[in-house]
């Protein structure tokens, strides 16, 4: 019998599924009545497609900015370039669009007006941190009152979190910043608009949500519930990203690799802690600036094989997801990873063994640095598993 729990869940309202992007902005903004909306959007989508100014032509006269430089990782710099940008426009709403970089920023760029931030060193305050003892503690309290539509084209799926992160250029380290009402009050999924994403892009954020399911699945501190929508979307991406990878217009298996983004999602949202994968990987793309979606490339079988050399009971499940019954979930894995042609060890990212130990330090100021299934006591246990993925 499982223990008692709880789930919580995000000011996030409505998710349109299939539906082109621009219409669902412009029905969305009607109803919150936003006169200054300011769009938040990739670089490339803004001056290499049509697809931001067809969202800015739906808008009309609604339509008060657009904004783009969002560079990986969401350093703290092009944050506030953005936040000085929407209060200048005096916008009511946000809408992002782009990749995990870009929706990041769209989230915070709402607490910094909120909360009057105009220089780097008032983020400080905002921050979540972590205590010599493990504890994560959140000082914001107050939330933005102007909210987010996110229109991702990725699948890492942060649109569906109030949690987002930034990157403080000075330590080069990923903080987080979280707020409910931070959280889009709607998501547009919109496989059309993700045929711009490079396919290296599509299939490593895919893996990122992949890991996020693997690691619900793999937690002792998950529940029925978690549970079956992490199998949901593990299922859903092990169907959709091999169909997108063979067809990049397979408008169908695209929507497949969203709706199973944004399952993988749900369980982090109501409570289940992520393990040493999230928390590695988010040292690893702040500090050594890997690709996002890369980070869980590497990392996630490997941390599977570090936990399963204490208790491999609920990673049966993960293998069955992954179409490869009875074999073990971190080979499982590995096999279906190697199968869309991503890096799978560190030195493919450009990560060498001069960096493990300030990442192994790193990871245990991280959210997630301590909550997986098997205990993380100190930094040595970080780097038995950097050196596996090396």
């Amino acid at each position: 019998m499982q223990a008692g729990t709880e789930m919580t869940f995000t000011a996030t309202e409505r998710v349109s599924i299939g539906r082109p992007a621009a219409e669902a902005i412009r029905e969305q903004a009607e109803r919150q009545d936003a006169r200054r909306v300011f769009i938040l959007a990739g670089s490339t989508l803004r001056h290499k497609t049509d697809e931001v100014a067809a969202i800015e032509r739906a808008l009309g006269d609604r339509h008060a900015a657009t904004f783009d430089g969002i560079h990986p990782h969401a350093p703290r710099t092009d944050v506030l370039a953005a936040a000085n940008a929407a209060r200048a426009a005096d916008a009511d709403l946000v809408v992002t669009v782009g990749g995990g970089s870009v929706t990041d920023a769209g989230k915070i760029v709402t607490l910094l007006i909120k909360h009057g931030v105009e220089d780097i060193a008032a983020f400080e305050p905002l921050r979540v941190y972590v205590t010599p003892e493990g504890q994560v503690v959140n000082p914001v309290t107050v939330g933005p009152d102007i909210r987010v539509i996110c229109i991702p084209t990725t699948l890492s799926g942060g649109e569906f979190n109030a949690l987002s992160g930034s990157t403080d250029e000075e330590t080069a380290h990923k903080q987080g910043y979280e707020h409910r009402l931070m959280a889009p009050v709607m998501v547009v999924l919109d496989p059309a608009l993700s045929r711009h994403t490079p396919e290296w892009l599509w299939l490593s954020t895919g893996v990122r949500s992949v890991d996020h399911a693997v690691e619900t699945l793999g937690s002792d501190k998950s529940n029925d519930f978690a549970n079956g929508l992490a199998d949901s979307a593990l299922r859903l991406l092990a169907e959709g990203l091999p169909r997108v990878k063979a067809d990049p217009n397979d408008l169908e298996g695209r929507l497949k690799c969203q709706i199973g983004a944004w399952q993988s999602m749900i369980s982090i949202i109501g409570g289940v802690p992520m393990g040493p994968s999230h928390a590695i990987g988010h040292i690893l793309g702040g500090t050594c600036d890997v690709p996002h979606g890369y980070c869980s490339c590497v990392m996630a079988p490997y941390v599977l094989a570090w936990n399963a050399e204490d208790d491999d009971s609920r990673q049966a499940r993960i293998s069955d997801c992954l179409g490869m019954p009875g074999m073990p979930a971190s080979e499982a894995l590995d096999r279906f990873i190697r199968s869309l042609g991503m890096p799978r060890t560190l030195s493919e990212v450009g990560v060498t063994e001069e960096r493990f130990q300030q990442v192994a330090e790193y990871t245990l100021l991280d959210i997630w640095g301590r909550t997986g299934p098997r205990a993380v006591h100190s930094a040595d246990d970080i780097l038995q598993i950097l050196r596996m993925a090396a």
